[in-house]
């Protein structure tokens, strides 16, 4: 497909059809969070600007650590991963300017080249719609594991209780309000149901309600203290006066749910008065002696539960803020089963993983970022001026016969035509990045009362992507990071990048005939914050708040209490040996941590344990110190071992460097310690 004009032609992008092209473009910074308002919109031409090139280069993969995807230069097919070294992680961004005239200017030049790529026109039929009344709360039930609510004849019916049991208020009343709409809604269809009263099902044991009462108080007048500073009314800090309001912690020990009920029953929500600059917060996350938990740092296991509770937590903090939410169908879409362009992104990282196993992110896509890297960042106007469309359509058709055979030439690719190209693997994938099922929840962030909520919710929809969404996602993000980090020279700065960006990436298949031209009006600076968002705050946005894995620690420990509980007697004897040689193992950990030891093990090598001097300042790194020390010999990096936290409340968690081994191990008592490559 067509992606741009060719270098001659002038770009005259249109805004809708009752708009002239030669009005003024002008700016109003009304009482909103979005920052500006298109009023008009003038054309303006650009020169495209050629460049060099240089040698194929690859990605191979991400680190759990950082998170940052790495590069190697690789000379032969994609087939084979070649050597080399990776690139040092890069800084994030300190651009904060406002949206301007200028790129939003950007943003409708890039939707008339998508326009004119046909990619709308192709599309046209493609419809989507939302789900019917009491299919979406039957579809959410079922997402958060929680199909007995409606279905007694489901399965996992003991671990629902157990994910019940650990919901806050503000995520009970999300379920409770979904199983009543889904009872409402049967009973006008006159069906049987057998969906239970909500009172029923978090009632709790009358011994326990005092406990509950006490609980819920305590966890109350724990937050309230949030809200003293930091929550604000969304428009950023006072740049002009500097000062301790510069930075804004995020508090990820309360649910987001919960603080956002405490800023709604305690404070009045302002709209933000105009400013000289609508300059982003510079928000942190308050050090926690237990550690961050970073998304890959979790098992499989543990995060199905951590993406229910996420599921249950997004929705709690869109109903506490009064705004409704309505997912779309999923849309029926024929897809090509193989190839670059167009393909599914679990199907393309299916091939991809045959050819270099491991891979998360698909391999054409870390080509041509890596492609644009090596030809030059500081390649003025990079994203932003598009590539000749003759020569991108060739281009994309010689990609698709000779990429995977290593034979492409890229040496030959021009800069822009590698940036469309980029572009267009997105815009081309048949199932939007951020999904059909969380689109309308992406572009709902912003009605969102404060900067600090739309940062909470964009954490936890980050969370809900699916696996390969989520980690091709970062990868963009890190990638535009470091376009943004050389906005000096390319004059690509975090605004113009994500106007650009955001038709790209919202503009997916079947929305563009869903919306009306006022819609798509207000949606243009909308999208490109939430663009920026996403850019600016990537390092918080792939952390687990502390809350939710909290509630994890508490599920499996219900899950635990309900198994030894109901073990049959049959199974008590096979395991009778097995749990007295386990239990005699816990004493003896119980009994070295008493003593001030915790015992490491490091099965994966050739130590098969140590026993290190537990102290108030012990970290997670000071116990790698000391096994490296002793493991003089190791081929393995520094960077690529972790220590990891395994049983107990947590089926496997690879921590943090900065962890204090004490103050987890009074949270997870149970806990073994193992030392394990990250790769393995």
């Amino acid at each position: 497909m067509l992606l741009g004009e060719s270098r001659a032609a002038p770009v005259r992008p249109k805004l809708h059809r009752n708009f002239p092209n030669n009005v003024l473009l002008k700016m109003s910074r009304p009482q909103a969070e979005q920052g500006v308002v298109l009023t008009a919109y003038t054309s303006n031409t650009e020169t495209v600007l050629a460049v060099g090139c240089k040698e194929q280069t690859e990605f191979t993969g991400a680190s759990r650590k950082t998170g940052q995807y790495n590069v190697q230069r690789c000379r032969g097919p994609v087939a084979a991963p070649g050597p080399g070294s990776g690139k040092a992680p890069y800084q994030r961004c300190s651009s904060q300017d406002s949206l301007d005239e200028q790129v939003m200017v950007d943003y409708y030049k890039e939707v008339e080249i998508i326009q004119r790529s046909g990619d709308a026109e192709t599309h046209e039929d493609l419809q989507l719609k939302m789900a019917d009344e009491g299919e979406q709360e039957e579809a959410w039930l079922m997402e958060a594991g929680l199909a007995t609510l409606f279905d007694e004849s489901a399965s996992g019916g003991e671990d629902s209780m157990a994910l019940l049991s650990t919901l806050t208020r503000t995520q009970a009343a999300a379920v409770e309000r979904r199983v009543e709409t889904l009872k409402q809604t049967l009973r006008k269809r006159n069906k049987p149901y057998s969906v239970p009263d909500v009172r029923e099902i978090f009632k709790p044991p009358p011994a326990a309600q005092s406990k509950q009462d006490e609980a819920e108080s305590t966890e109350r007048s724990g937050s309230g203290k949030l809200e003293e500073e930091g929550l604000g009314n969304g428009a950023g800090p006072d740049v002009s006066g500097g000062g301790a309001d510069a930075e804004t912690d995020i508090n990820l020990e309360v649910s987001f749910s919960e603080q956002a009920l405490i800023y709604k029953e305690g404070l009045k929500v302002t709209q933000p008065q105009s400013e000289a600059d609508d300059r982003l917060p510079d928000f942190r996350v308050s050090q926690d002696k237990t550690g961050q938990t970073r998304v890959g740092d979790l098992s499989a296991e543990d995060m199905k539960k951590v993406r229910r509770l996420v599921l249950i937590e997004m929705s709690a903090l869109f109903d506490t803020c009064g705004i409704e939410v309505k997912a779309h169908k999923a849309l029926k879409v024929k897809v090509r089963e193989s190839g670059l362009f167009g393909v599914p992104l679990s199907t393309l990282l299916e091939q991809d993983q045959r050819r270099i196993p491991g891979t998360k992110v698909p391999l054409i896509l870390q080509h041509l970022m890596s492609h644009i890297e090596e030809q030059g960042l500081d390649t003025e106007g990079v994203l932003r001026i598009p590539g000749a469309a003759t020569r991108v359509k060739a281009v994309c058709q010689e990609l698709e016969h000779k990429f995977y055979e290593g034979m492409f030439p890229w040496e030959s690719l021009k800069q822009h035509d590698a940036a469309s190209l980029l572009k267009l693997f997105i815009r081309e994938l048949p199932y939007p990045l951020l999904t059909v099922q969380y689109f309308n929840a992406f572009t709902s962030v912003l009605k969102l009362p404060t900067k600090k909520q739309q940062l909470q919710a964009l954490n936890l929809l980050v969370l809900l992507l699916p696996e390969p969404n989520r980690d091709t996602l970062k990868a963009l993000m890190e990638f535009f990071q470091r376009v943004i980090e050389r906005k000096d020279r390319n004059k690509m700065t975090l605004n113009n990048v994500a106007v650009v960006m955001a038709p790209n990436i919202f503009m997916c298949k079947g929305f563009r005939s869903k919306i009306s031209e006022e819609q798509e009006f207000a949606m243009a600076t909308g999208t490109a914050n939430i663009v920026r968002l996403l850019i600016r705050y990537q390092n918080l946005l792939w952390t687990i708040p502390k809350f939710i894995l909290n509630q994890v620690r508490k599920h499996n420990t219900e899950n635990q209490r309900k198994m030894n509980r109901d073990r049959a007697v049959k199974k008590l004897l096979k395991k009778m040996a097995y749990d007295r040689e386990r239990a005699s193992d816990k004493q003896e950990r119980s009994n070295e941590a008493e003593g001030g030891f915790i015992r490491v093990q490091a099965p994966q090598f050739s130590m098969v344990s140590m026993a290190i001097q537990l102290t108030e300042d012990l970290k997670a790194s000071d116990v790698l110190t000391r096994f490296l020390s002793q493991e003089r010999s190791l081929s393995v990096k520094r960077e690529d071992l972790c220590l990891y936290e395994m049983g107990g409340n947590i089926k496997e968690r690879c921590l943090d460097e900065e962890t204090y081994i004490k103050a987890l191990l009074e949270l997870n008592p149970s806990a073994e310690w193992v030392i394990k490559s990250i790769q393995h």
